[in-house]
């Protein structure tokens, strides 16, 4: 892969029209994704001859959208690095709208899968977003903003399954084309007022055909020595999430005999915390702690968290639901940010596309990998096993994380001194 060359005193700028539509597109992106999160377990019902086989077929059907976004992820994150980020998320919206059209229209049990596979093809607006918000911050900002562009989604999380549910009520087939008006909205928004991010003398200026390889772009991320750790790490995390998504609604419906609009009601809750923890104490407490204390106490209150949300095997009350949410949303808000900003601090910005694809494929490994033995596990072990085995997958991503501590201090040591002497030399140069 060939680079341009970049301008080494060229500093990025945010601007402010950029960021506010940033954030309206990812708040109307993640309101069309959500909205149909507690209805498709429901929905599925109709059409599986045992309810028994509904955590196995909730969880192949959520590894079908990861294993798409796994094979495409990379690309995207590629040919956003040549080609700019606008084009790249305007294709990623224009398939999810095709996706979920597919699934409004439904009548067979292929056609939800169908609709989850052109929707994971195209699934990469996530990662875009990121790379377009690391391209206009400086590496030391990023957090904040990263944080806020989360707390935007997390408005989507919190209004998205609610409308999901009372529209449900109407018909089951009503929430997937509001979900596809809403994503064709954030297109034409998109397309007239977002301008492009990475100018043209910080593109990439070829791709082989072996870059878009999501293997490779995987391979190619691990060599790194600063990153081996935290990829691995975040791995770690996606894996169980993949579990989570997989099992809570199934969960909720046996363990409590939840409805559609009570389980639309309970997810709401973590969008209600997301936006509390990413749009006011993200910040804050990143400014107080730093990306690695932050990451290390926010990975232990998500695995206290799956504990607790596998504890309704034994102890069957809504209280115990609520603080199991709660909890995995706050924590996850925060490890999701602090992870994510030690990652894209560690790489420059001409890269930022193809190391936020390789975090975007392990993501989508993790929604993989984590569905398939979440719904297994849930069917044949038991409810408790399935969380209590989410846990020791977060046990094992502290243990990552601590391993990458000595490179990341002395990372930060390097930025911290690299900044000082830049510093002391501008001002010389202003008193000459």
């Amino acid at each position: 892969m060939n680079k341009s060359t970049v301008p080494t005193n060229t500093n990025p700028s945010v601007g402010r029209t950029s960021l506010v539509l940033l954030l309206v597109i990812a708040l109307l992106n993640t309101m069309g994704i959500t909205i149909i999160v507690p209805i498709v377990p429901f929905l599925l019902l109709r059409y599986l001859a045992h309810s028994n086989n509904l955590a196995v077929t909730v969880g192949w059907l959520t590894a079908a959208y990861g294993i798409c976004q796994l094979i495409a992820a990379p690309g995207l994150g590629v040919l956003s690095d040549r080609f700019g980020r606008r084009p790249i998320l305007f294709i990623c919206l224009l398939g999810s709208v095709f996706g979920y059209l597919i699934l409004g229209l439904g009548g067979a049990l292929w056609l939800f899968f169908l609709g989850r596979i052109i929707d994971g093809l195209t699934g990469g607006n996530i990662s875009v977003l990121f790379g377009y918000v690391a391209d206009i911050t400086e590496p030391k900002d990023r957090g904040k903003y990263f944080g806020m562009l989360g707390a935007a989604a997390s408005i989507g999380t919190l209004i998205g399954p609610v409308l999901g549910g009372l529209l449900a009520a109407i018909n089951y087939s009503v929430p997937f084309f509001a979900a596809a008006g809403l994503l064709l909205l954030t297109l034409v928004w998109g397309y007239f007022f977002l301008p492009e991010s990475l100018h043209k003398e910080h593109r990439i200026t070829s791709i082989a055909m072996s870059e878009l390889n999501p293997l490779k772009q995987l391979a190619s991320a691990f060599r790194v020595a600063n990153l081996r750790w935290l990829l691995l790490a975040w791995f770690l995390y996606a894996f169980p999430v993949g579990m989570l998504q997989t099992t809570i609604t199934v969960l909720m419906k046996d363990s409590l005999g939840f409805n559609v609009t009570q389980a639309s009601l309970v997810i709401t809750v973590l969008g209600a915390v997301d936006i509390l923890v990413q749009g006011v104490l993200v910040g804050w407490l990143l400014a107080m702690l730093g990306n690695i204390k932050l990451g290390l106490i926010a990975f232990v209150l998500v695995g206290i968290s799956y504990l607790l949300l596998g504890s309704l095997a034994f102890l069957a009350t809504p209280i115990l639901l609520l603080v199991g949410i709660t909890l995995f949303a706050g924590s996850g808000s925060l490890v999701e940010n602090a992870v994510r900003g030690l990652i894209s601090g560690m790489v420059g910005r001409s890269e930022q596309g193809r190391v936020i694809g390789a975090t975007q494929s392990l993501q989508s490994l993790g929604w993989v990998v984590g569905p398939l033995v979440g719904g297994f596990v849930y069917a044949a072990w038991g409810h408790f096993q399935a969380y209590a085995l989410a846990s020791f997958s977060t046990i094992l991503a502290i243990a990552c994380l601590w391993i990458a501590l000595p490179l990341l201090q002395k990372h930060q040591a390097k930025e911290q001194t690299s900044g000082g002497e830049q510093e002391a030399a501008s001002l010389s140069l202003e008193e000459n």
